[in-house]
């Protein structure tokens, strides 16, 4: 039984557990099954529009007209199935049923929209074209066209005097637009026609046009095909229709070169073309050439076809599980002719953007998640062709263990196109942090596209690239953990630096007369001027002469004339446009032909305007000035920057718009037009334009180019780097150039980062720090876009010889004939010195160019003494310091002058300081010093009066003595204490020229020679190394240094002092025991006698402390002075 319950309850268990999972994994079941669609019907007519959807019960659907809400009435009703049934049309002024409609499906987990059906009435309006009369010669063409606009489309077919025309014949072709023409016209056409327009709904007749049939053999074309924009699946009808005696030829192709489908084009009649079942693929520009036969005379006349395509999504939504706090990014890209516009829902219900819900172009981005944007989206993407929607589900998952936000957030400008962003760990859970996301957009302007960058837990900078220039940009940054993400950070805005501009204005060049040339332009919007335009250059030249001339611009110009030009010569034009950085590169040169002197009036020039209609297709509009003489057509033609030109392009007098396609993306063309009239060729207006790149997700043209590789960083000197790279394969004559970022390892300082600009596959990179390390990355540019970075190589500098001399350099005279010298190392950064090279002459030797050198080892040995100097005399000294890579610059001289009777006087650069801190330090040392001998006079009065009775046994040795036993001190306790008072004793003593004292210590202390007088000095050191004295010093790096120094045959010291300093002479051993201690002459020390030993001993310790607080004092005061005098000298 209990078995039982067990199992029951897993089951309960898994399904409460799978209960709410499912609705995660079955939202998407919620679709339609059936969506209404378009439908044409006449007026009370009835219609059902059908709608069924499928999904997790209940399941409702609403219907909604013009994207408003229908509620069911008695006109209006709702099936059981979801369908919406109108039993009778509506189609009246005050209230019709033809409209858009879509149905609402929704059910617990959200909602969906159908696609967009379209109820249409059917009618027939009033002619819009009717046809007119004609005269034309026997045996050329007659044609006649009409227009109506009807709904559904209307039949069109033709009566002459109001009979049914006849079609039995080859000579009369009526085109499926409705259009008649009549080839080889004979007298018997002549008469009234008219067209009838027919539909479902209607029967409309137009009115009469009378033709007239007279005799003519001049040959030229009448009916030139006309740009048509059609729908998908649709019929497209070409007419080209020429006249002329012979009878031309007409031959279509296409202006991209590319093969007209032969499979859905034909030729209906003489030459007009005809295109069924048309696509994408059909759209371009088709030329239509009359050639007269036997000869190479011929005219070109162009049609534009613009094939409408429906709206496809092409990158559809991902449903996404987030973090309440987190970020979503909803991707949706659409193609279709004219390109559809995207729009967001949720839950059946347009989605309200606000400053947390944003929409970049088609991207829907929603920041700091909060449980209500739980829900399901449809990106819907509609044009006039119809409408597409895709859905994707949005889950928050809630998490309260979430990160602070990151704190201090900072950031610097390093370039016009880069800015460092720096931050602190957040304040609690920074262990938890695994990533940190970095968010910046424009910080000016309305619907800024917000961009994301995502790194690593390891590090708290990151350099932002790819800014625009001259833009402010705001940032924040969130941390994020496996289970949330923390709030935003405080928002910080930066500016970034100006650059040259990226290109130049486009120019239109036009001539108003045959001796000038207008050249004029656009203003370069902000993200290709990068700064603020302050000149513009315009230079020009013939093309048969290399001499140029240029003219400089002010920034508010967009315009110039040029005057006193050759008549009927080729000019060559090219502008560059400066900001306060410099010049950018100049344009290609532009040519334009000025007009001939010609006393007949011709056409102006006309005013044309090119723009972009996408990255493959170009509008050109155009109109002459009222005062022009008559325009019987227009020629334009075109070409690619660096191509050959097309062939000329024939349009019609009343044509003021055409339409240039199968282009490349992003490229530079050139446009040229002018005006044809009865006195001959107008003046031409020249004009260049790019096109954009395309945005199509599918366009693998607009990939970034890949990065350069293989980036090799060899070192040729201590602040000097050379840089070699390959370059990805590119078709030939593209323009590419390179960035290189150098960057000093871990630096946080955006001044430090350099970017270089070059052409070329490698760079030579100066003005770098030596022996530091720097990381180098490349980045390939073309075609206006750029790669991204190569893989990081790290190089570090070459170390480099100290190229500034010691500072503070200062001489002290220590005794008569002995000078302190000190300096502080060069301030240089990562710069190694290794050692110290001092020259020092007197006046008579400096002019001899004699000088004593002395070296120091080592970086932070700042001091050396001078010896054995001449009274009376001037020296003059200098120091340098030196690395293995060479030797740096010496310090300017510093004179010491030794007069006879002026000693310890103290020379930096010349001058003697003397202030009241260092007499203040003398008075305070002195008295420190003075006080420590009345105390230890005080100590040994106490201690010795008890004992004025008692014997005091002195061991002393004479001359010729030698001990049997060394004296060790009364205790151990004390021997430690006196160790702590005594100079530390080196084996080995180095003076400034290398030179080696050596002295044999055992345990009782050092071994010394009985007829030895000692003297302590400071500093002083001895330059023969010959000398046989042996030395103690207390030594160490930077401090002052005491030593002492014996005598032969002077006298010795106490026998008690030095024994108590470095215990007995010429001991070989030391003995002690607990009760007694072993002397020389055999006899006993009393513990009395130990004590009084004891008290001696530690008098003369305190009167030896006393000594060396004395020296200690004045050492530091020495210090104090100098450090103050070097303070004053900065």
């Amino acid at each position: 039984m209990a078995k039982f319950k067990m199992k029951v309850y897993q089951h309960w268990l898994l399904f409460l557990l799978f209960l709410p999972s499912s609705g995660v994994l079955c939202f998407s079941e919620l679709s339609f099954i059936t969506e209404p669609s378009d439908v044409t019907v006449l007026p009370k007519d009835p219609v059902v529009l059908d709608c069924q959807a499928h999904g997790q019960p209940p399941v409702t659907i609403r219907w909604l007209k013009n994207g408003l809400r229908l509620a069911e009435s008695e006109h209006i009703q709702f099936l059981p199935n979801g369908s919406l049934y109108i039993p009778k049309i509506k189609h009246t002024k005050e209230d019709s049923d033809e409209g858009f409609y879509q149905c609402l499906s929704q059910n617990k987990y959200g909602a969906i929209l159908s696609q967009r059906s379209r109820l249409t009435i059917a009618n027939i309006s009033e002619f819009l074209l009717h046809p007119v009369p004609m005269v034309v010669t026997e045996g050329s063409v007659a044609r006649f066209s009409c227009a109506v606009t009807s709904s559904p489309p209307a039949t069109i077919t033709w009566e002459l005097n109001q009979s049914t025309l006849p079609l039995q014949t080859d000579r009369i072709t009526v085109l499926p637009n409705g259009v008649l023409q009549i080839h080889n016209v004979q007298l018997g056409d002549a008469g009234q026609y008219r067209c009838v327009a027919t539909n479902i709904g209607s029967r409309l007749k137009s009115r009469e046009a009378m033709l007239t049939v007279n005799k003519g053999t001049r040959p030229k074309i009448i009916a030139e095909p006309q740009n048509v924009t059609v729908s998908l699946h649709q019929t497209v009808v070409l007419e080209c229709v020429a006249t002329g005696n012979p009878r031309p030829i007409i031959s279509w192709s296409r202006a991209d070169s590319k093969p007209i489908d032969v499979y859905n084009a034909k030729v209906l009649g003489s030459g007009n073309l005809v295109i069924t079942d048309v696509n994408s693929k059909h759209s371009g520009v088709y030329l239509c050439r009359a050639t007269t036969p036997g000869t190479r005379n011929y005219t070109i006349a162009a049609a534009n076809v613009t094939v409408l395509v429906p709206p496809s999504i092409v990158e559809r939504p991902e449903s996404q599980t987030r973090p309440r706090a987190g970020t979503a990014r909803f991707m949706c890209q659409a193609e279709g002719v004219p390109p559809p516009r995207i729009s967001w829902l949720k839950n059946g219900e347009e989605v309200h953007l606000n400053g947390r819900i944003k929409m970049y172009n088609s991207k829907l981005v929603i920041t700091q998640i909060i449980p209500e944007d739980d829900a399901i989206y449809q990106c819907k993407a509609e044009s006039e062709q119809g409408s597409v929607l895709s859905l994707a589900r949005l889950i928050v998952v809630m998490s309260e263990d979430r990160p602070s936000a990151p704190r201090n957030i900072h950031a610097e400008t390093i370039s016009s196109s880069a800015i460092l962003l720096a931050w602190e760990r957040p304040l609690y859970n920074a262990d938890k942090v695994i990533a940190y996301s970095i968010h910046y957009m424009k910080a000016e302007g309305l619907n800024n596209e917000e961009y994301q960058v995502v790194i690593g837990n390891d590090t708290t900078s990151y350099i932002i690239d790819d800014l625009e220039s001259a833009q402010n940009y705001s940032f924040y940054v969130v941390a994020y953990m496996p289970m949330g993400a923390s709030r935003m950070s405080d928002q910080v805005s930066q500016h970034t630096l100006e650059d040259v501009p990226l290109r130049t204005p486009e120019l239109s060049l036009t001539s108003h007369s045959s001796k000038d040339i207008q050249v004029s332009w656009q203003p370069l919007p902000a993200k290709l001027s990068r700064g603020r335009v302050s000149a513009y250059r315009l230079s020009y030249r013939t093309a048969a002469d290399n001499t140029v001339t240029s003219v400089e611009l002010p920034q508010n110009s967009t315009e110039y004339l040029l005057e006193g030009l050759q008549p009927d010569t080729i000019y060559l034009l090219r502008m560059a446009a400066a900001t306060r950085m410099g010049w950018c590169e100049p344009s290609a040169w532009t040519s334009h032909r000025t007009p001939k002197t010609s006393s007949s009036k011709v056409p102006s020039a006309p005013i044309l305007q090119l723009e972009p209609l996408n990255c493959t297709s170009i509008v050109a509009r155009w109109q002459t000035s009222s005062d022009s003489v008559a325009v019987q057509s227009y020629r334009l033609c075109y070409h690619e920057e660096g191509q050959p030109e097309q062939p000329n392009i024939q349009l019609q007098a009343q044509t003021y718009t055409y339409t240039i396609s199968g282009l490349d993306p992003r490229r530079k063309y050139h446009v040229k037009i002018l005006g044809v009239g009865q006195g001959g060729d107008g003046y031409q207006t020249d004009q260049t334009v790019s096109t954009p790149g395309c945005l199509s997700a599918r366009d693998q043209l607009a990939a970034a180019p890949p990065p350069p590789d293989h980036v090799i960083v060899s070192a040729n000197n201590s602040s000097a780097v050379s840089l070699h790279w390959n370059c990805p394969s590119f078709p030939p004559g593209k323009a590419v150039s390179y960035t290189v970022r150098c960057t000093p390892v871990g630096t946080h300082n955006a001044s430090a980062i350099r970017y270089l600009q070059t052409t070329k596959q490698s760079m030579m990179v100066q003005n770098l720090v030596p022996n530091t390390r720097y990381e180098f990355v490349v980045r390939l540019h073309v075609d206006q876009m750029s790669s991204p970075w190569s893989s990081v190589v790290y190089h570090k500098t070459l170390p480099a010889a100290p190229s500034q001399a010691p500072a503070g350099v200062r001489v002290t005279l220590i005794e008569d004939d002995t000078a302190l010298v000190s300096w502080r190392a060069p301030a240089e950064p990562n710069v190694v010195v290794t050692h110290y090279t001092i020259l020092y002459a007197s006046q008579k030797a400096w002019m001899s160019g004699r000088w004593e050198i002395i070296q120091r080892e080592g970086a932070y040995h700042t001091m050396a003494l001078l010896e054995k100097l001449e009274l009376g005399n001037v020296y003059l000294v200098k120091i340098s310091a030196s690395n293995q890579i060479g030797d740096g610059p010496f310090s300017d001289p510093v004179e010491l002058a030794l007069k006879r009777g002026n000693t310890h006087r103290m020379f930096s650069d010349g001058l003697y300081h003397i202030d009241q801190r260092s007499m203040t330090g003398i008075i305070v040392g002195v008295s420190i010093a003075l006080a420590c001998i009345v105390i230890c006079a005080v100590i040994l009065i106490s201690k010795g009066r008890p004992r004025k009775s008692s014997s005091h046994k002195v061991n002393s040795l004479g001359a010729g003595e030698s001990p049997h036993a060394g004296l060790s001190l009364p205790n151990e306790h004390h021997g430690e204490n006196v160790e702590a008072l005594i100079p530390m004793m080196g084996d080995h003593f180095l003076d400034t020229k290398g030179g080696s004292k050596f002295m044999v210590i055992n345990s009782a202390g050092p071994v010394r020679s009985k007829n030895q007088s000692t003297k302590w000095l400071l500093f002083k050191e001895s330059k023969n190394s010959a000398e046989s004295d042996r030395r103690a010093c207390l030594y160490e790096t930077g401090k002052t240094v005491l030593r002492y120094e014996e005598h032969l045959g002077a006298a010795p010291l106490p026998p008690s002092s030095r024994e108590i300093i470095y215990g007995p002479l010429h001991s070989e051993s030391s003995h002690t025991s607990e009760g007694s201690h072993e002397t020389g002459d055999s006899g006993h020390y009393s513990s009395e006698e130990s004590n009084k030993e004891m008290s001696e001993n530690i008098s003369l310790t305190c009167l030896m402390s006393a000594g060396a607080s004395l020296k200690f004092f004045s050492t530091f005061i020495f210090m104090v002075e100098r450090a103050f005098d070097s303070h004053c000298l900065l």
